[in-house]
């Protein structure tokens, strides 16, 4: 390591990938690609939200874990609502890596003024003066240094969406084709992905090329709309409105009603053993039928892929919250194999066996920041960020790893994801397909749990604040009295509007976008990517063995 690094490595035995180490240089340092992994924090993938102190100065039990931790659906059979009563943390992870919460970066963020960073963060690290996408054109000349295999070529994702997307949500190319991308807009999950909480972000899905054809193997929107539909209740398990759409044309009976006619809606009424199907359209129907793809409840196609952009936040003249230029991360995903129930139901269960008899042993992922890393249920997930200069580079190995995270042994997801079990689908209007440019998120209304309550109340009534570690002054200022009772006039106007609550003020955008570029200049991102600016209060620094978290009954998410 060049002189003045002072990054303090952990030797992991049981990973044997390359890892890039950032430090005070303006480029990224790696070591020799078949030595055994060095990793700075032996637990990356226990995220910085896990180490919440949750209770309060007065004794009150606040409780943000249910969000990820909870009795989960099948066929996620991870089951974990046990772990918001205890911190169930092996040796290597009870002493909390994620420093930078402790820093106090307040002094750097004056210094830095709200011109310089409006200007970061209004300037484009996607696409390159001439209009390509910037780090897509790098990889076709690859550093030396990224390449893992040493094969002379980028063997991972090269980005490929171009963000120019028409009234239906569909992203264009430069020549008006289709990348095959499309845009949809889901309700924010709970607490950190708010943008009051730090970042604004947009997700992208994108289906197989045979879902996207005729059975002549010709591009079809209409056929491609309808497998996403189709793949939409397949994944929210419940009936999904489409556009009008003559059934005649497709030969399949959407609705289920019996009859070969108009229909506008996809039912969900998937029940094999009880002879219930539901199918795909097009070429992707006849590989079904083969046997080459594959269709059940709560699972994604083998071949699905999500882009997920990650922003800093912007606002216009008249304040209001937007996406900025800049990306601070771009995240990529993509389901390689098809597990069954049973698949999940095992590999649960050897992961909960393990943990048993294995407390102190870190978990396994195989992969390579050129390929990506696996997450144990068929996806692989790779992930760029800004390196010191604000170019996207790949995000090393451990840097990956803080993204498996949340996407692996947790009981909130469906089939590893997030946000297209929270897509909008507004009849009458877009359904949902549409790019966060497009439209705001202003004007949405708070979304409902299957029992009709208010998802986003219920969460600031439990946690008593709006994100993890209660340090959103800002909003525990608009939602709570002195008292620590909610505000109910503001839920009001939330219910009908959640940019209320999801939307912060000009002066704290301009504070968190701050508060992420000092932690861009530094490389400091294996210390923590949610820094605050000054030390964290409400989080611990070291924990006993199975400490108590204090709170009393886990909740269901």
């Amino acid at each position: 390591m060049r002189k003045g690094q002072s990054l303090q490595l952990f030797l992991c035995s049981i990973v044997f990938f390359p890892v890039l180490l950032c430090g005070e240089s303006d480029q990224p340092l790696f070591v020799h690609r078949h030595a055994t992994a060095l990793l700075i924090n032996p637990t990356p993938y226990i995220v910085e939200e896990c180490y919440t102190q949750t209770k309060d100065q007065n004794g009150r039990a606040h409780n943000p874990c249910f969000a990820c931790h909870t009795s989960s659906m099948p066929p996620n059979y991870i089951n974990d609502a046990d772990i918001q009563l205890n911190y169930s943390f092996g040796e290597s992870s009870r002493k909390n890596p994620w420093s930078n919460h402790f820093q106090d970066r307040s002094a750097q963020a004056a210094a830095m003024s709200d011109r310089s960073i409006l200007e970061y963060i209004r300037q484009d690290n996607y696409f390159d003066k001439s209009g390509n996408i910037a780090l897509s054109q790098r990889l076709k000349e690859i550093p030396p240094l990224w390449d893992y295999n040493e094969n002379g070529q980028w063997d991972g994702y090269a980005p490929d969406c171009y963000f120019d997307f028409d009234k239906e949500g569909f992203d264009r190319t430069p020549k008006g084709g289709y990348s095959g991308w499309r845009a949809f807009g889901y309700t924010p999950f709970l607490g950190t992905f708010w943008p009051t909480n730090g970042s604004t972000d947009d997700v992208l899905i994108r289906l197989p090329e045979s879902f996207r054809c005729d059975e002549k193997g010709e591009f079809n929107t209409t056929i491609y709309s309808i497998n996403l539909a189709i793949v939409e209740a397949l994944i929210k398990k419940r009936d999904v409105p489409i556009e009008t759409t003559d059934e005649r044309l497709l030969g399949i009976d959407l609705d289920k009603n019996g009859v070969l006619e108009e229909a506008n809606l996809i039912k969900f009424d998937w029940n094999p053993p009880e002879n219930r199907m539901m199918s795909y359209v097009g070429k992707a129907k006849r590989l079904l039928d083969d046997g080459r793809v594959h269709l059940a409840a709560g699972l994604y196609p083998e071949g699905s892929e999500f882009l997920h952009t990650v922003r800093y936040i912007d606002f216009d003249d008249k304040l209001q919250m937007r996406l900025s230029p800049r990306l601070k991360e771009l995240r990529y995903s993509k389901k390689l194999f098809w597990a069954t129930y049973f698949d999940l139901l095992s590999s649960a269960q050897e992961e909960s066996k393990e943990q048993t008899l294995f407390p102190t042993r870190t978990r396994r992922f195989l992969g390579n920041f050129e390929e990506g890393v696996m997450n144990g249920a068929g996806w692989r997930y790779q992930g760029f960020i800004e390196d010191q200069n604000g170019s996207l580079r790949p995000q090393n190995y451990e840097e990956t790893l803080y993204c498996i995270g949340c996407h692996s042994g947790i009981g909130a997801t469906t089939d590893s994801s997030f946000a297209f079990g929270r897509k909008l689908e507004e009849r009458g209007r877009d359904f949902g397909w549409f790019h966060w440019s497009q439209r705001g998120l202003r004007g949405i209304k708070e979304p409902k749990r299957r029992d009709g309550a208010g998802e986003y109340h219920r969460y600031l009534l439990h946690n008593g604040s709006g994100d993890p570690m209660r340090n959103n002054s800002e909003l525990i200022e608009k939602f709570f009295t002195s008292s620590g009772d909610l505000n109910q006039s503001a839920i009001k106007k939330m219910e009908q509007d959640i940019s209320y609550l999801l939307y912060p003020s000009a002066e704290r955008a301009l504070d968190l976008n701050k508060a992420y570029k000092i932690i861009v200049e530094e490389q400091s991102f294996v210390y923590g990517r949610n820094a605050p600016l000054k030390p964290n209060k409400n989080m611990h620094k070291e924990l006993e063995e199975n400490e108590p978290t204090g709170i009393k009954e886990p909740i269901k998410y």
